[in-house]
């Protein structure tokens, strides 16, 4: 009985598989809609997928790949419409959705076929095994992939990733599907069930691969964050040797000064006195300007980057109500300043004319808000990923960790960071809810 069942999938099976492994992959994802709209849009999509696959199915046994083809750009416009992802990532989920539908839809046929063999027909076991495998398989798809894909991590899908998993898609259906566009190649079954078992177990390894893939990408980045986090330490430590080094400086410059406290108090020329004063004041400016904010934190931090800024011969400008900012614990504070003064600093030490070298930060309450905005005088074209500015630096696996920092403390307390580029400024600002008292 097996052999008079087609082993082409029906059309609408496949369009519903292909819908509900999209849907899998969406529920991980950030949304770009409302659950209402989201769900319109949904339905549409299955709309569309249903009038692909029946279009395809008309057409002739030459054209079958192409017809698949339009399934998957159809499934790509799905991810890209639901999902809040860029174009690159969309083509990744994309990649893996379109294995799981195959995997699901060729399991429930196969499953099928042995139910017709074993003399169970009719419409309900059809529909009541589609009900279990699909329910049954793509739920558990839901609760393997959630591990890999945890809603407040990054994707960072690069181009080797997305060619990496569209390959791995492509050889899994050309592979599963051979005995069904041709029976005379090496690769090919001759009988029903060798077909359906060979597509099933190749569409299992192809997801297998995927699944194993998606993994050792996790570890690549945990990697490069744990190298990332040695990397702040040793930042840490440098830091404490330039504050020793400074402190060394202090030390020197209260020796030079009992000298010229000495020479002043001998000098008996008005002008020369003025002279010696003048030479005193100029060599003493940025040791001993201590921010005062309202916030010792702040004022730790504030301080030392003033006098790195003044060693830089660049101008920081404070206008800062450290106050409004003290339900943020040190570390808190301590990423969000240290990291935007450090990237400001950095860009504006860089830059040929000493005029420009210009740092602004404010802080201030507006209603329920406090707003931070740190700027900086910036040159130059700057390309942004997920709102933020994609690192300058040539090795950028290992940089542009700073304002993802910045943001997830933001974010931290129901906060929002932005950062854009106006007028010849490079401007982060950050929006963080006072907590109820």
């Amino acid at each position: 009985m097996i052999g008079d069942l087609p082993t082409d999938i029906p059309r609408g099976f496949t369009a519903f598989a292909e819908w509900s492994a999209c849907l899998v992959y969406i529920l991980l994802l950030r949304k770009r809609f409302t659950p209402p709209i989201l769900a319109l849009s949904l339905g549409l999509g299955l709309g569309l997928l249903w009038a692909v696959q029946t279009f395809a199915g008309g057409l002739p046994i030459a054209l079958w790949t192409a017809g698949m083809a339009m399934a998957v750009a159809a499934m790509f416009g799905v991810v890209v419409v639901c999902a809040d992802v860029s174009t690159r990532e969309a083509g990744y989920f994309t990649a893996r959705a379109f294995v799981l539908a195959e995997l699901v839809a060729s399991l429930h046929w196969q499953l099928y076929s042995y139910a017709v063999d074993q003399g169970f027909t009719g419409v309900g076991i059809q529909v009541g095994l589609l009900v279990l495998v699909y329910g049954a398989a793509f739920t558990a798809a839901y609760l393997i992939e959630r591990r890999h894909f945890p809603p407040d991590q990054r994707l960072d899908v690069d181009r080797r990733g997305l060619l990496s998993a569209a390959s791995i898609a492509a050889v899994t259906f050309l592979m599963s599907n051979v005995s069904f566009v041709s029976s005379n190649t090496p690769f090919s079954a001759q009988f029903g069930p060798e077909i359906f078992y060979i597509r099933t177990l190749v569409d299992l390894a192809g997801y297998v691969a995927l699944y194993a893939q998606q993994g050792q990408r996790l570890e690549l980045q945990r990697a490069v964050e744990v190298e990332a986090m040695n990397r702040m330490l040793r930042s840490q430590h440098e830091q404490y040797l330039h504050s020793k080094r400074n402190i060394d400086i202090v030390h020197r410059k209260y020796h030079d000064l009992k000298h010229f406290v000495t020479a002043i108090r001998s000098e008996n020329d008005p002008d020369a006195k003025a002279s010696y004063l003048d030479q005193l004041e100029e060599s003493i400016q940025g040791y001993g300007a201590q921010v005062e904010t309202g916030n010792a934190v702040l004022d730790t931090i504030l301080t030392s980057r003033t006098a790195q800024c003044a060693e830089l011969g660049i101008t920081l400008t404070c206008v800062v109500d450290g106050a409004a900012l003290s339900f943020m614990d040190a570390m808190g504070l301590s990423a969000l300043f240290g990291n935007a003064l450090d990237n400001a600093i950095e860009s504006s030490a860089t830059l040929p004319d000493p005029e420009n070298r210009l740092v602004r930060v404010a802080v201030y309450t507006q209603n329920s808000l406090v707003l931070v905005r740190f700027e900086n005088y910036h040159v130059g074209d700057l390309e942004f990923d997920d709102g933020i500015p994609r690192t300058t630096k040539g090795d950028a696996l290992n940089h542009g960790y700073g304002l993802r920092n910045m943001r997830q403390v933001v974010e931290g307390y129901g906060g929002s960071l932005t950062v854009h580029a106006e007028s010849g400024w490079f401007v982060v600002r950050a929006l963080i809810p006072l907590p109820e008292r």
